[in-house]
């Protein structure tokens, strides 16, 4: 699939030199209404030899806050699991862990989720963002200086299994921040180059892939974006994380889909703490979607499932099986705008919420 334009832009205007930032790109006037959506997950292994037990860890039922709330939740495992455990990690992300005991030549996991999504960056206002250094100096620790980390951001300024410090994306990071430039400004100017300058090719790369081997041949797939921008904010000592989930398999306007439609997708936030514009409460409050495969401020349009420091922490599904030998892996996601008919409950309280 190849790399969709955002709306009213060009790959052109994508490219403009990092002297220039631009505001972010705008969600259609539909999508900034709060939407109810159903999303249905599929996974599907075939193995070639009969796995005699498995153990399993799943991340696929989406966070709930004020922006996104859970109407309705199932995640169905065939064959039925022996063992099954719902829980919260220490991210607040749900999950679940599951094992079988009994043979098996497939294990079919579909999850299933109905959901409201109301707009949650409309107003932003990246200029009145602080000042990137100022934000990494107030992380960083010196030795025999008083040290009080925020610790819903310091945990995710470190290097971690998939995104290493890398002085190749330090290199690539400066142009997009300045001196005194604001963290949100540095960091959409960041979005806009990786979108111009990495080609989207899926099945270009492997989950293992090295980011190191991403920079070099320029194309990969949203998960290798998401840790290049992970990992350029990072180098510069910004706190960075990254975001599991869905896009809209088709826009509410009818337009194209988005690149990452019909299957798991993945993006990227940066700490702005006192921005205008990047609301919330408890995990989710100050810290802004960015989303480089598409270049845009995720709208209505991306459900969150769930926030890690890379890939690891967040992979919708990961076990361990004995047998089994070579296996075939498909996935499939499909989601769906509710009609007015079919809206939860839970929709009025989000549109008043997205009208305010």
């Amino acid at each position: 699939m190849s790399s969709a334009q955002p709306q009213g832009k060009t790959k052109a205007d994508a490219a403009e030199p990092a002297d220039a930032p631009r505001a972010p790109a705008r969600q259609t006037p539909a999508a900034r209404n709060a939407l109810a959506l159903d999303v249905r997950h599929e996974t599907l292994y075939r193995y070639q030899h009969p796995v005699s037990f498995a153990q399993h860890q799943a991340h696929l039922k989406p966070l709930a806050d004020e922006f996104q709330a859970l109407d309705a939740f199932a995640l169905e495992i065939d064959p039925a699991p022996a063992f099954r455990r719902d829980s919260v990690d220490a991210l607040g992300n749900a999950q679940t862990h599951f094992s079988l005991a009994q043979p098996h030549v497939q294990l079919r996991v579909v999850a299933t989720s109905r959901l409201c999504i109301a707009p949650r960056f409309d107003g932003l206002v990246p200029e009145a963002s602080p000042p990137w250094e100022a934000l990494a100096e107030r992380l960083r620790y010196v030795a025999g200086a008083p040290y009080a980390p925020i610790r819903a951001a310091v945990e995710f300024v470190p290097p971690s299994p998939y995104v290493p410090r890398l002085a190749e994306l330090r290199a690539y990071a400066v142009p997009s921040f300045p001196p005194g430039c604001p963290v949100a400004v540095g960091a959409l100017h960041l979005m806009q180059r990786v979108h111009a300058d990495f080609l989207y090719q899926a099945q270009s790369t492997q989950v293992d892939t090295p980011l190191a081997q991403v920079l070099v041949h320029k194309r990969g797939v949203c998960q290798d974006f998401a840790h290049l921008m992970i990992g350029c904010l990072r180098m510069l000592g910004l706190p960075a994380r990254y975001v599991s989930g869905y896009l809209l398999t088709q826009a509410p306007d009818g337009s194209a889909p988005l690149v990452g439609a019909d299957a798991s997708h993945a993006w990227a936030q940066v700490w702005c703490p006192g921005t205008p514009g990047v609301p919330g409460t408890g995990p989710a409050a100050d810290w802004l979607s960015l989303d480089p495969t598409n270049n845009l401020v995720p709208g209505t349009g991306h459900v969150r499932v769930a926030i890690g420091r890379d890939f690891g922490d967040v992979t919708p599904l990961r076990g361990v099986i004995r047998g089994g030998g070579e296996h075939r892996l498909s996935v499939g996601v499909s989601t769906r705008v509710l009609p007015d008919d079919e809206r939860p409950a839970a929709w009025a309280d989000v549109m008043a919420r997205a009208l305010q």
